[in-house]
C-alpha cells in the first residue's frame, strides 16, 4: 500500500526540521504564498482504520506526540508557523496543496494574528482545604457535665444532647459542606482573577480544562489552566505579572514560550 502523507504545520517560509513520526524525513509543500511541512507515514500504522487501533495504544500515541511537537517547535523557533492537530493525515501531497489553496486566506490570518508572538503557559495550584476538626471533648464533656449536674441539671442535659454522637457528626457534616463550598467559591474567584489579569497583558488568553490530579502528578487542585499569546516584545513583564499573581496558598508554575498550539491550530478538512 502507498504512503500517507503527515501535515504536521503551516508557515509562510521553508526552515530546516528534525525527522518526524516514525523517523521520516520531513519536506515542505508550497502553494499560494504559504508553506506546508509533511512527511511520508506507512499505511498501515496511518491508514483510517489501523489509525483507530494505533490511537488506543498510549504509548504509541506519545511518541507520535512527541515526534509532532518536536517538528512544529522547531519550525516555530525559525518562522511563524501554524500548527495543526494531531496526527492529520492525507492521501498525498495534492491533497495538502489542495488544503493550501482552499484554505489560504484561513492560514494567511491566522499567521498574522500570531506573528511576533509566543504561547505561554501558567497554571495556578492551590492545597485542598482542610476537614474542620472533629469534636475530640464529647466524651470528656460528658463527664464533666456528669459531675455537674446539681448545678446546672437542665443546661447540662442539653448540653448532652448537643453532643450526641448521631448530632454531632451531622454538625461536622454540614461544616465539612459549607467549608468546602466556600472554598470552591473563593478558588473560583481567585482563578478567574489570575485569568482576567493575564488575559489583559497579552494579546489573547484561553483557559483550558484543569487536568486530573493523576494527569498533573500533583495531589494538589489546578485552579487554572491557561494559554497565553503574548507578544515577544512583553514575555518578561508578563512572566513578573504571572509571578505576582501567587501567593496567599497559590502556586503559579509558568512554562513556554511554545508554538502557538491554543490560538492557531485549524480543522484543516
Amino acid at each position: 500500500m502507498p504512503d500517507l502523507t503527515y501535515l504536521y504545520a503551516v508557515a509562510r517560509e521553508p526552515v530546516s526540521s528534525p525527522p518526524g513520526v516514525a523517523g521520516s524525513p520531513v519536506r515542505t509543500v508550497a502553494c499560494s504564498g504559504l508553506v506546508a511541512y509533511v512527511s511520508s507515514v506507512p499505511s498501515e500504522q496511518f491508514g483510517e482504520e489501523p489509525l483507530r487501533r494505533s490511537l488506543e495504544d498510549l504509548d504509541w500515541l506519545a511518541e507520535t506526540a512527541r515526534a509532532h511537537h518536536r517538528v512544529v517547535d522547531a519550525v516555530a523557533a525559525a518562522t511563524t508557523t501554524a500548527p495543526v492537530r494531531l496526527v492529520t493525515v492525507y492521501g498525498d501531497e495534492a491533497q495538502v496543496v489542495e488544503l493550501l489553496e482552499r484554505r489560504a486566506a484561513s492560514f494567511s490570518e491566522v499567521l498574522a494574528h500570531v506573528t511576533g508572538r509566543r504561547e505561554w503557559g501558567v497554571k495556578a495550584y492551590s492545597s485542598p482545604p482542610e476537614e474542620p476538626a472533629q469534636v475530640g471533648e464529647e466524651r470528656g464533656g460528658g463527664r464533666a457535665c456528669e459531675g455537674d449536674r446539681q448545678a446546672s441539671g437542665r443546661a447540662c442535659e442539653g448540653d448532652r444532647q448537643a453532643a450526641r454522637p448521631g448530632t454531632a457528626y451531622l454538625q461536622r457534616r454540614r461544616a465539612t459542606l459549607r467549608g468546602r463550598e466556600q472554598a470552591r467559591r473563593q478558588a473560583l474567584q481567585r482563578a478567574d482573577h489570575i485569568h482576567r489579569a493575564l488575559t489583559a497583558l497579552a494579546a489573547a488568553g484561553y483557559r483550558h480544562r484543569a487536568q486530573d490530579p493523576r494527569l498533573s502528578g500533583r495531589d494538589d487542585v489546578m485552579l487554572l489552566n491557561g494559554a497565553y499569546l503574548v507578544d515577544e516584545a512583553r514575555a518578561e513583564e508578563f512572566a513578573a505579572l504571572a509571578g505576582r499573581l501567587g501567593g496567599d496558598g497559590v502556586e503559579i508554575r509558568l512554562t513556554g514560550p511554545w508554538a502557538p498550539y491554543s490560538f492557531t491550530v485549524m480543522e484543516p478538512a
